[in-house]
């Protein structure tokens, strides 16, 4: 599948041909933390069939594992693109939320269960609203 995307502000896009059968989500306390939210849902795809335009900043981190690994954002806005090894990389971890094609990427796999949001599964029983709305804890506008 062909898919296309970029951060915010568009100072970096980028396309590549992906497997959509790979698109997984990400519960760990690092993609918790980095993304700021309670997981990270990515799409691991080979250096090869990206195409990128712009120069992301990369800050590199150490896993877990023992690997290092380079997180890529935009420095001018701060969205967040992709992971990859930090010596020599060979696959982008590409994050669905700057991927246009997002709707049509869902996660085929969830990894590091263990430091899920226990509350995760609660989500579907609660109110839906189809555009913001006003909280009953928050003022208007304020997320």
């Amino acid at each position: 599948m062909n898919i296309s995307g970029q951060c915010h502000c568009g100072a970096i896009s980028f396309t590549a041909l992906v497997d959509p059968g790979k698109a997984l989500v990400c519960h760990c306390s690092d993609c918790q933390q980095f993304s700021g939210g309670p997981f990270r849902a990515v799409l691991p795809t080979p250096v090869a069939q990206v195409q990128l335009k712009g120069q992301p900043k990369h800050y590199v981190k150490l896993a877990a594992s023992g690997n290092r690994r380079a997180q890529a954002f935009c420095a001018e806005c701060g969205t967040q693109l992709y992971a990859t090894e930090a010596d020599t990389p060979k696959t982008l971890n590409l994050r669905l939320g700057c991927v246009n094609e997002r709707a049509q990427l869902p996660p085929q796999v969830q990894i590091w269960c263990q430091s899920a949001m226990p509350w995760l599964g609660a989500l579907p029983g609660l109110p839906r609203h189809g555009q913001g709305t006003a909280s009953p804890r928050l003022p208007a506008g304020e997320a």
